[in-house]
C-alpha cells in the first residue's frame, strides 16, 4: 500500500526519532588503546537519520531524547544546535555528579584501516535515555496537536533496556493513530542484547513491534538477527545473493504488512573498500539503487543511517521509490566519506553522485 504522508502545513516537524545520543571520541587514525587526543562528534542510530534530514536536505527534524544535565550533557546539547535538530522534546535529568543514577552515554570508535576492520567500545549503562518509561511523554500532543509527518525509531532504542521497548510501542500506536508514518530501522547490536536475552529475546520484540512498522530498514544481517528470516545460502556477510535477498524480503511482506522494506547492501572487502548497494521494496516492486564497486571508505559508521534519510527524504518530498533508494544510496556513500557517525553531505552533492557526475575539484 502506498504510504499516505501528512501534508507538511498541518505539521510542525517533517520528522521526529526517538533514540540516544552518544557522545563518540574518534581517535583518528590512531587505536583508542593507545591515542592520546581524540576528536568528539554526537552520534545515535535514531538521531543520525533526523541530523542527516536536517544538515543535508533541510527538513524540519527534532529528537526525543534524554541528558544528564552536567558538562557532558551540555557539550551534547551545543552540538545539537550546530546540527540544527530541535531540542524542544530534549528532556533534563538532574545530575548527581557521579553519575550513579543517570549519566550520558559515550561510544569510542576506531574507523579501521584496509584488513584492521572499524572498532567500537561503548559506555552507555544505566544512561537517562535508558531509564525512560510508558507514560512520561505526552506523544499525542506531539503527533496530534503539534503534528509529525513521518516518526523514526529502532532497534537500538529497543535494546537499551527493559523500558525502552514499551516507549517505543507507545510512541508507535500514538504515530498511528494520528496519520503519522513510522519507520523502524532493525540495526541489531548483540552487545547491547546480550544481556537483555540475546537474538532469541531481540527477534521477539522486534517481531512484536513490526505490525506498527510503515518502512522498515536493515541491512543483511538485521533481518536474520532481528527478525528471524534467514537469506537462503548466505554463511557469511560478504557472501550476498541479491536474488536470494529478494526472496528473503518476499517472505518478510508475506507476514507483516510493511508498505515499504528497504536495506543497504555491502561487501567488505578491507575497511576501506567496500561494494556499496541498496533495494526498496514497494507496493510489490522491487527498485535497486546503483551498485558501487570498491567504494572507498573514510568512515563507515552511520552510513546505513545515512541510507535511511535520504531515502525517506525521497518519500517525504513526493519522489518515487526508485529516486528515493537512488538518494538513499547516494548519500549513505557519501557520509562514509568523512569522519563522524553523521553526515557532513549537501543536497548538491547527493544529486552530483546520483547523476555519475565525476570527481573533478569543484572550483
Amino acid at each position: 500500500m502506498p504510504l499516505r504522508i501528512r501534508p507538511k502545513q498541518q505539521c510542525r516537524w517533517d520528522l521526529v526519532s526517538l533514540g540516544e545520543v552518544m557522545l563518540r571520541f574518534d581517535p583518528g587514525d590512531r587505536r583508542i588503546s593507545s591515542t592520546r587526543s581524540f576528536d568528539v562528534y554526537e552520534g545515535g542510530g535514531e538521531y543520525n537519520v533526523a541530523r542527516g534530514l536536517k544538515r543535508c536536505f533541510g527538513l524540519d527534524t527534532a529528537i526525543v531524547t534524554a541528558f544528564v544535565d552536567n558538562p557532558v550533557g551540555r557539550l551534547l546539547q551545543d552540538l545539537l544546535y550546530q546540527a540544527g535538530v530541535d531540542q524542544t522534546l530534549v528532556r533534563w535529568v538532574e545530575s548527581d555528579s557521579v553519575g550513579r543514577a543517570a549519566r550520558n552515554g559515550l561510544n569510542f570508535a576506531e574507523r579501521g584501516f584496509g584488513v584492521r576492520a572499524a572498532v567500537a567500545c561503548s559506555d552507555r549503562g544505566h544512561t537517562a535515555i535508558s531509564q525512560l518509561q510508558r507514560g512520561e511523554i505526552d506523544w499525542d500532543h506531539i503527533f496530534g496537536e503539534l503534528g509529525v509527518r513521518w516518526f523514526h525509531t529502532g532497534g537500538i532504542f529497543c535494546a537499551l533496556s527493559q523500558t525502552t521497548p514499551d516507549v517505543a510501542r507507545e510512541a508507535m500506536e500514538s504515530a498511528r493513530r494520528h496519520g503519522t508514518v513510522v519507520s523502524y530501522d532493525l540495526n541489531y547490536r548483540e552487545s547491547l542484547w546480550k544481556a537483555l536475552g540475546g537474538r532469541k529475546q531481540a527477534q521477539a520484540i522486534n517481531r512484536s513491534l513490526a505490525p506498527l512498522v510503515d518502512v522498515m530498514l536493515g541491512n543483511e544481517e538485521d533481518f536474520s538477527a532481528a527478525l528471524g528470516f534467514e537469506v537462503p545460502g548466505m554463511k557469511h556477510l560478504c557472501d550476498i545473493d541479491v536474488q536470494a535477498f529478494r526472496g528473503m524480503i518476499e517472505r518478510v511482506v508475506q507476514e507483516f504488512p510493511f508498505g515499504v522494506v528497504a536495506t543497504t547492501l555491502r561487501k567488505a572487502t578491507t575497511a576501506t573498500r567496500n561494494d556499496w548497494g541498496a533495494i526498496c521494496w514497494s507496493d510489490g516492486i522491487f527498485y535497486e539503487a546503483t551498485y558501487r564497486e570498491n567504494l572507498e571508505i573514510f568512515d563507515r559508521i552511520g552510513g546505513g543511517d545515512s541510507f535511511s534519510s535520504g531515502l525517506i527524504y525521497g518519500f517525504l518530498t513526493g519522489q518515487d521509490p526508485q529516486w528515493a533508494v537512488e538518494c538513499g544510496a547516494a548519500h549513505g556513500a557519501l557520509a562514509m566519506t568523512t569522519p563522524g557517525d553523521t553526515s557532513m553531505a549537501s543536497l548538491k552533492e547527493v544529486l552530483q553522485v546520483m547523476n555519475g557526475i565525476g570527481c573533478r575539484i569543484d572550483r
